[in-house]
């Protein structure tokens, strides 16, 4: 596991009662059948999968050729629903006297993930979406009958509304639509400023670009995407935010390596790294490659790639590939270099232990992580933490450097961890970094308090907007 986030695996005999339902005989473009797809990937996450996993498991078993007519809607709807899933499931209960089947109760939850958002955010009219999920559960034979109780909740609910959503707030978990023990933990860590982040928490993340120096450079590829008539601004040393997200495959460039998808917190790690020409260089915990080829864009190295997950390892040549550069990918446990790494071998002038964590600083871009996350979670990932720390500093040359990298905005993964090192390791000198880089959004969010802002700018640009990490830069004396 790297910072990425990834879930507790499912087997197949614990997958969800929806992956079994019959076979589902709707128009792949419409509604109803993005609605009932969402509700199958929102219940698959509910018994522990990761969303990205659920959705491919959900595209696989669909009818051929309905995936890419309905995909684009089913996942905005799914992280829709993940990101309002407390809140639907506190109506679920207010509104419904029996506990419905799970399919039904998934669905429930997508279409009241959509009929909560204001006017301004609402991706479809109310009357659809009610129509559309009784059509949606219509369209299941062994659940027909409950399509009275769908539009009966729905109908319900867009009546009571205004009543609904203020008594909502009275919840903290379905409020803010964290666990109880998330909520403790950010209020905990960031007394003035928990439920700012906690709101961007749940706002989309933008899309933002990383242009390829050896390619392009920021202004000109502005200028590429002016002539295109797509809006853009710049948003760090190599970083371009698009004023609204489109499909990857749209991006001018971006098959020819010319830009790739990264977020302006994470390029920030090859900036602090600071390699130059001719050092060696290790990435551990290295998949998907956004930081690895970040560095070999910056300059000439000797980069070993570490990966522990060889699936997740071919990612890395993949993204390689397309950027036209190269490296060196080995499989391995950070936390083991005996089975790796050989003694013999130069020490690396520069490591970047970008550890595995909680990921709660990217939460917007992966909402299901806090329903996936438990409280025991975090001391486990602290010791594995260290445990790769400790196996890593020794493989610095002296004079050489490590970047501490995670996604996290917990202080236990962060400032207290640098601490930890910095006691542990009387050669190790604290050099300036980051620090611990909170979420920013450029546009407030909704449920952050009035006149506030979730952070403060760290150098990804004036206007940022930009995931959570943390940063602590160390010297080999």
């Amino acid at each position: 596991m790297t910072s990425k986030p990834s879930a507790r695996s499912v087997s197949p005999s614990s997958r969800p009662r929806e992956s079994r339902l019959s076979t589902l005989h709707l128009a792949p473009e419409s509604l109803g059948f993005a609605l009932d797809c969402a509700a199958q990937a929102v219940g698959a996450v509910r018994v522990g999968s990761a969303l990205p996993a659920a959705l491919q498991s959900v595209f696989v078993s669909a009818p051929e050729g309905s995936a890419a007519a309905a995909r684009g809607a089913v996942q905005d709807i799914s992280y829709r629903t993940m990101r309002r899933l407390a809140t639907a499931d506190w109506l679920i209960a207010k509104l419904v006297k029996k506990a419905p089947p799970p399919h039904v109760a998934n669905l429930l939850a997508c279409a009241l993930a959509l009929l909560v958002d204001t006017e301004e955010d609402a991706a479809y009219a109310p009357f659809t979406v009610v129509d559309q999920a009784v059509n949606a559960i219509a369209a299941r034979r062994e659940l027909a009958f409950a399509k009275g109780l769908v539009n009966a909740v729905l109908r319900s609910f867009l009546r009571e509304r205004e009543t609904l959503l203020s008594a909502v707030r009275d919840d903290e978990v379905a409020r803010w639509n964290y666990p109880a023990w998330w909520i403790d933990a950010v209020r905990r860590a960031w007394p003035d400023r928990w439920q700012n982040l906690l709101a961007t928490g749940n706002t989309q993340g933008p899309l933002t670009l990383r242009v390829n120096a050896r390619r392009s450079t920021v202004d000109a590829y502005l200028q590429v995407l002016h002539d295109h008539h797509i809006d853009a601004t710049r948003a760090g040393d190599d970083a371009v935010r698009l004023a609204t997200p489109m499909p990857v495959d749209r991006i001018p460039g971006f098959d020819d390596g010319v830009v790739s998808v990264q977020d302006a917190g994470a390029q920030l790690a090859a900036q602090w790294l600071g390699a130059r020409d001719g050092m060696r260089v290790l990435d551990a915990c290295a998949a998907p490659g956004g930081k690895t080829g970040h560095l070999l864009e910056r300059a000439n190295l000797e980069l070993v790639a570490l990966e522990s997950d060889a699936t997740r390892a071919r990612r890395i040549g993949e993204n390689l590939q397309r950027l036209g550069l190269t490296a060196e990918v080995r499989i391995g446990d950070a936390g083991a270099p005996a089975k790796w790494h050989d003694p013999l071998d130069r020490p690396f002038d520069r490591i970047l232990a970008d550890v595995p964590c909680s990921a709660s600083g990217i939460v917007r871009r992966h909402p299901d992580i806090r329903w996936l996350r438990r409280a025991a979670d975090i001391p486990a990932l602290v010791a594995e933490q260290r445990r790769i720390l400790a196996a890593l500093w020794p493989l610095v040359k002296p004079g050489g450097e490590l970047l501490y990298v995670t996604c996290s905005i917990f202080p236990e993964e962060g400032e207290l961890q640098a601490q930890w090192f910095g006691d542990k390791y009387q050669d190790a000198v604290r050099l300036d970094a980051p620090g611990q880089l909170l979420p920013t959004a450029a546009r407030a969010p909704a449920d952050a308090p009035e006149g506030s802002h979730a952070g403060a700018d760290t150098g990804t640009g004036s206007n940022p907007d930009h995931d959570g990490f943390f940063y602590a830069r160390f010297q080999k004396r």
